[in-house]
């Protein structure tokens, strides 16, 4: 029993890693937001699969607003944004996507590496899922460096913080009025990112970031 419900917790963790590659890999914004949404549903079953393992009825909630806000409520509302702005295109890259794929493969490997080392005395049901978010907040951070689209940006801080989610999960939880405070922070920062949207795409008619820093050095 014990084995299996490691293995679970597992697959879990690190199909939320695939879902982060399956992220980096999109190329059409609607594909991205539709990905993340999956990504926030691999991410409320780990925790809620934690939350039985831990016997921390506490998690539960934590799973709840995942799947609310970050599988349901902030894609639908991303997907309008994009549609009232007129953006279905492809996104656009600093590199190729062969290039940041293995550059994700190599992050994930320095992940798992330095986090086993890291956490000898820690039992290996956290160690697993601490590698794991460590390599999904790397990805994030991936997905952010390589995206010159804003949305796509918010996209992949939002992936980090689903990484936090499942670090702070697997290290025996957090305080609930951590978690609700942290959603409501989140969610609070992606109201003010998608005002902070709009106005961009009514001053510049675009939110391509390499146009920005053109339109800036122009007027320098």
């Amino acid at each position: 029993m014990d084995r299996m419900v490691f293995d679970i917790a597992h697959l879990l963790a690190g199909g939320l890693v695939l879902v982060s590659f399956m992220m980096i890999y999109q190329e059409r914004l609607g594909a991205l937001i539709r990905v993340f949404a999956l990504h926030a549903v691999v991410l409320s079953l780990s925790v809620s699969w934690q939350a039985w393992t831990q016997d921390a009825p506490h998690l539960y909630v934590t799973a709840a607003i995942a799947l609310v806000f970050k599988a349901v409520v902030i894609p639908g509302a991303l997907l309008r944004i994009i549609r009232r702005m007129g953006i279905h295109r492809e996104v656009e890259t600093v590199v190729g996507s062969g290039l940041t794929m293995l550059a994700g493969m190599g992050l994930v490997a320095m992940s798992i590496v330095l986090m086993l080392r890291l956490t000898e005395t820690v039992d290996a049901f956290a160690r697993e899922d601490l590698a794991f978010a460590l390599s999904v907040v790397l990805l994030g951070l991936l997905m952010m460096v390589t995206r010159r689209n804003a949305v796509s940006q918010v996209v992949g801080f939002m992936s980090m913080e689903n990484g936090l989610i499942l670090a702070a999960t697997g290290a025996k939880g957090m305080p609930l009025v951590v978690e609700i405070s942290v959603a409501f922070s989140v969610l609070i920062a992606f109201i003010v990112i998608g005002v902070f949207l709009f106005r961009i795409r009514e001053r510049f008619d675009t939110i391509d970031l390499g146009a920005l820093e053109e339109y800036r050095g122009e007027n320098q």
